[in-house]
């Protein structure tokens, strides 16, 4: 499954997006978009994807996605209660670019980093939290926004949270890195099934392929082919749990690969289990 591009707008004279889902199940598919995502599960259960990792949902779960990070969430088929959530999304810098300079929420940049990789709230800030959320729904602008920074405050100074994606790591950026890296990661998220020249990659964002490679290294603390490699893998865990049937070559080269080798090493590198372990783990859920 292919991460989508999910293209976000928010309402007219809102600085950020906020939104209360009830659904039969959550339909949203395996994507990726530049804004910071907040997520809380009111209702359902299953399964949640992001990144490479996966793990159980239900309510109360409470995550915060960094900015372009893949994830979705897939619903156990036994569960009959409905798709319920709360859903905040908003850009880094959503308020200008030197608003997470200031002392006071200094914490909160510290967190929006440490999001890349996503997190798990988990404990009283996760019950918290959720209760701050639901007041979010019903209140004006201006309440909205003064809550959101106390939820996002709170969920900086609270040490009852998890690492998702361990094999992500990203520096800080400033908004114009985050729109030049996002034209990249966009890019990959489109072609990384097809064999990607460097050239045409470094032309996106104006560079010579040398500096980009050292550009890109030095903000996002990851190598161009890293992050090719990455959305390889994670499309292959895909192939490999929706695709039952699908041997492990097609896999490996519909997912980009060329080498049949190689992608079980960079597999194991990332999962810690080879393709056909991951998928009979997975199948045993």
């Amino acid at each position: 499954m292919k991460p989508a591009f999910e293209q976000i707008a928010s309402p007219p004279h809102h600085s950020f997006l906020l939104r209360e889902f009830m659904l039969p199940v959550f339909n949203a598919p395996y994507h990726l978009h530049p804004e910071i995502e907040l997520t809380l599960i009111l209702s359902s259960r299953g399964k949640r994807f992001v990144g490479t990792h996966i793990a159980d949902f239900s309510a109360g779960d409470l995550v915060l996605l960094g900015s372009n990070l893949p994830h979705c969430w897939r619903n156990d088929e036994r569960s009959h209660d409905p798709a319920r959530s709360i859903v905040v999304q908003f850009r880094w810098d959503f308020l200008g670019e030197t608003l997470w300079q200031t002392p006071e929420l200094s914490p909160v940049a510290r967190l929006l980093e440490r999001a890349r990789t996503g997190l798990q709230f988990t404990g009283n800030t996760a019950t918290q939290v959720a209760d701050r959320m639901e007041a979010l729904v019903g209140a004006e602008p201006v309440a909205r926004l003064t809550g959101l920074l106390t939820v996002l405050h709170g969920l900086a100074t609270s040490d009852e949270f998890q690492v998702l994606d361990t094999g992500y790591s990203a520096a800080a950026m400033t908004a114009a890195d985050c729109e030049r890296i996002n034209r990249v990661y966009v890019y990959v998220a489109e072609h990384f099934q097809t064999a990607i020249r460097l050239d045409d990659v470094a032309r996106l964002v104006h560079m010579t392929p040398q500096a980009f490679c050292r550009y890109f290294k030095k903000t996002t603390r990851k190598t161009f082919i890293e992050l090719v490699n990455d959305y390889r893998i994670r499309y292959a865990s895909q192939l490999l749990t929706d695709n039952r049937d699908k041997a492990v070559a097609e896999v490996c080269f519909e997912s980009g690969f060329g080498n049949v080798s190689h992608f079980n090493n960079r597999f194991r590198l990332t999962t810690g289990q080879s393709p056909l372990q991951y998928r009979r783990a997975f199948e045993q859920v």
